[in-house]
């Protein structure tokens, strides 16, 4: 009698690939992380060009500056320079906590990152409400936007740094509100980061526009 064999068929495993299912990536798909972040990118991307704006804004006053025979005009009232220099004090201790932030977020101590970022969300409207009452006071004294070309490119060129606090500093009270649902950590913290590159440029550049404009 002829005797019957069963063929066996072994299968080799396949090993997994995390995040594609248990199988093989699509093409051109890449496990690695990308050398910088979509975020980052397009956070640089507008650094650079607010750079470009700010460049063009500095090199119209310093034109007018020094072809002027007196700056700032006799008439005009002269700029508060002792309390901007505190105020700069408080934006640039805004810088510093927000180091700060990304620096315990990166450590994993949640509690401390969410304390630094309230700081510094506290010290950049402080900032604000600062600069606007010593505005305020320099209207009732005489200095507007309409008072020639000094209230001119005064009001624009503090204004447009202004307005990028001000855009910072919503944007420091979204990622506050997102920290306090638990959203950030150590490893998903590229929007505290994207943030503090932001915070970071309106800080630095303040300083430059105290000199050229207050000194």
């Amino acid at each position: 009698m002829a005797r019957s064999s069963a063929a066996v068929i072994k299968f080799r495993p396949v090993p997994r690939r995390h995040g594609f299912g248990g199988g093989p990536p699509p093409d051109g798909a890449n496990a690695e992380q990308p050398f910088i972040s979509n975020g980052r990118l397009a956070v640089l991307a507008l650094i650079a060009t607010e750079s470009m704006l700010f460049s063009g804004l500095i090199g119209s006053f310093l034109v007018f500056k020094l072809s002027a025979p007196f700056w700032p005009p006799p008439a005009m009232p002269r700029l508060p320079i002792a309390i901007t220099l505190l105020n700069t004090a408080v934006l640039l201790a805004s810088g510093a906590t927000m180091a700060m932030a990304v620096h315990t977020l990166r450590r994993d101590r949640r509690p401390r990152h969410r304390r630094w970022l309230g700081l510094t969300l506290a010290l950049g409207a402080s900032f604000l409400l600062i600069q606007g009452t010593e505005w305020v006071r320099l209207i009732r004294h005489g200095l507007k936007l309409s008072s020639g070309t000094y209230g001119a490119t005064f009001y624009t060129l503090i204004g447009c740094h202004g307005a990028h606090v001000a855009a910072g500093t919503i944007w420091l009270g979204c990622v506050l509100a997102a920290a306090l649902r638990g959203r950030y950590s150590a490893r998903q913290s590229s929007g505290v980061e994207v943030c503090a590159l932001y915070w970071y440029f309106v800080c630095a550049i303040w300083p430059l526009l105290f000199v050229l404009v207050y000194l």
